[in-house]
């Protein structure tokens, strides 16, 4: 079992923004972050995260919750799984109450990693690729680089070194095949690169073939710490140099970003073989640099550029494209020497909007009338994905492109209404709510000690529409939807002291007990003598209110 205090205090290292960022693509909105849902459909954002309360809530689905409830939502997991997950991420160590869970995690991979870069200046074949490739020596200690030798060899030395074969699996860097009941080193004769977490942690490794494997290169497999669609190579070391540059290049491969890094574009990274996914949106979004795709120009560069293009504009991101033809890429030009027009080309991509729309004009034969109607459809339906005032600038790039002399741009119609009304947020539905009583509820959660002032005149009952919400509040169950969505809703304003809560009391309070008096007016079911005196009471608290004393409730 965790021990509590353990818990506190990895409670007391995590920010909800920074945990909730890590899954979701967050975006600033006054004093809080807004997404979609990520844990239902929907189209425009609902989720709110709140930096200041620490919390989360979805206006569309009502989950709610904190940093931990998020991770235990989003990765199915229990309570000690998520600490578990988020300790690993955050580089803290728990401790238990049972001595045996107190390790800390598998060091296999550390030292796997030391051992193979000691086997690469043994191997005279890694040895000369990596030279081959201009990696000088202080490249190769910087990013790790190393050489796994055949699988006997490397299942020998975990376990000289007192490794479980299963660390070595759960870790990833061996497998094991059930049919013949056999584990085997997932890298072998390959050149090796450590893929760290952003904080710094080695999670796996990419490994590329010297001895002609049919696959040039690997990765590690998924496990609980790899996931290749939200990690950047080299991210880790890149991270300060973006920050400080406001950019982040993405290229396509190890090799690339080494090099560029020993040019001096340290903030260059690079996709695990995979295509950019949404997945990689919020950690490409910390620190809000520029965006540069450094792509190769071949069929299949030039499909995943186009992919990220319209990932990226459609996200926001401010940023564009290079693509490098004749076979050449940003590795071979820093080998021979080109860093200044590398610097020139990172310098002045091609905005992603626009090498979206051409790369989908490529495509058509425009002097065919059908062509350039479908062509337009494809521009049109891509354009919807932007903002409204995104749209109409660039509805007229596409026009004046579409073949000859182009088109109007009136012809290209964007609906942009009709889509607005799509877009508008969720609230709930059937349901009134009151922003006076909202703004009692909110004004107490933040400011407690007005509680007892407000307890003395008011009673929940007497709330019209948030009387449930008003009970939670005093029975302090802080953790439910209903008072989570209170304290994230910024249209809900918290009154500033003591003086403003009594008037605003007052004005609830008059117009309550004026209810009331209409209410036994009217009343049929009660004696003559009960409702005089109910007429009495409410008067005289009216008369009270109206010359600015606070009346008590009574049952």
């Amino acid at each position: 079992m965790i021990a509590q205090d353990s818990i506190e205090a990895l409670k007391a290292r995590l920010d909800i923004v920074d945990v909730v960022g890590n899954y979701v693509e967050l975006k600033k909105t006054g004093g809080n972050f807004k997404a979609p849902c990520p844990f239902h459909d929907e189209k425009s954002p609902s989720f709110v995260v709140s930096p200041q309360k620490q919390i989360y809530h979805c206006f569309g689905c009502g989950k709610s919750g904190n940093a931990i409830g998020f991770v235990m939502e989003y990765e199915k997991l229990n309570y000690p799984e998520a600490l578990e997950k988020l300790a690993e991420n955050y580089n803290f160590t728990l401790t238990y109450t049972d001595n045996k869970h107190n390790k800390p995690r598998s060091q296999v991979m550390q030292k796997l990693n030391e051992w193979y870069q000691t086997l690469l200046t043994q191997n005279k074949i890694a040895s000369a690729y990596i030279q081959e490739r201009g990696i000088d020596k202080s490249s190769i200690e910087k990013f790790g680089i190393g050489y796994a030798p055949d699988s006997n060899a490397t299942l020998e030395y975990i376990r000289s070194q007192q490794f479980n074969i299963q660390e070595a699996i759960d870790m990833g860097v061996v497998g094991y095949e059930p049919s013949r009941k056999q584990t085997y080193a997932r890298f072998i004769e390959r050149v090796t690169f450590p893929i760290y977490s952003a904080n710094g942690s080695i999670v796996g490794f990419g490994g590329r073939t010297i001895t002609g494997h049919q696959a040039k290169y690997v990765n590690s497999p998924e496990t609980a710490y790899f996931n290749k669609s939200r990690l950047l190579y080299a991210y880790h070391l890149a991270k300060q140099a973006l920050y400080k540059k406001q950019e982040i290049i993405i290229t396509e491969g190890y090799l690339d970003v080494i090099m560029l890094h020993k040019a001096g574009f340290d903030n260059a990274v690079a996709t695990l073989g995979t295509a950019l996914t949404v997945e990689h949106l919020p950690l490409l979004r910390k620190g809000s640099p520029r965006v540069v795709m450094a792509y190769d120009g071949d069929k299949a560069g030039r499909a995943a550029a186009f992919k990220a293009s319209k990932l990226l504009s459609a996200s926001g991101f401010n940023g564009g494209v290079v693509v490098f033809d004749g076979g050449v890429d940003p590795a071979d030009m820093v080998q021979n020497g080109r860093s200044k027009e590398l610097a020139d080309m990172f310098g002045s991509p091609k905005p992603f909007i626009e090498f979206v729309l051409d790369e989908i004009l490529s495509l058509y034969d425009l002097t065919n009338p059908k062509a350039k109607e479908s062509c337009m459809g494809e521009g049109v339906s891509y354009l919807k994905t932007l903002s409204p005032i995104l749209q109409e600038e660039y509805k007229t790039y596409l026009a004046s492109r579409l073949g000859g002399l182009g088109i109007s741009p009136s012809l290209v119609k964007l609906n942009t209404s009709n889509q607005q009304k799509q877009n508008t947020p969720l609230v709930e539905k059937n349901r009134h709510r009151d922003m006076w009583e909202l703004t009692l509820i909110k004004t107490i959660i933040e400011k407690p000690y007005l509680l007892n002032q407000v307890l003395d005149v008011l009673d929940p009952s007497m709330l019209q529409f948030h009387s449930r919400e008003f009970s939670l509040l005093l029975a302090n169950k802080m953790d439910t939807p209903e008072l989570m969505a209170i304290e994230v809703d910024e249209s809900i304003v918290v009154l500033q002291d003591e003086e403003a809560l009594n008037a605003e009391l007052i004005t609830f309070l008059s117009r309550f007990y004026e209810r009331q008096l209409r209410k036994i007016n009217v009343a049929q079911n009660i004696s003559f003598e009960e409702k005089a005196f109910y007429i009495r009471k409410f008067r005289g608290k009216i008369a009270q209110l109206q010359k600015g004393n606070l009346v008590g409730f009574e049952k």
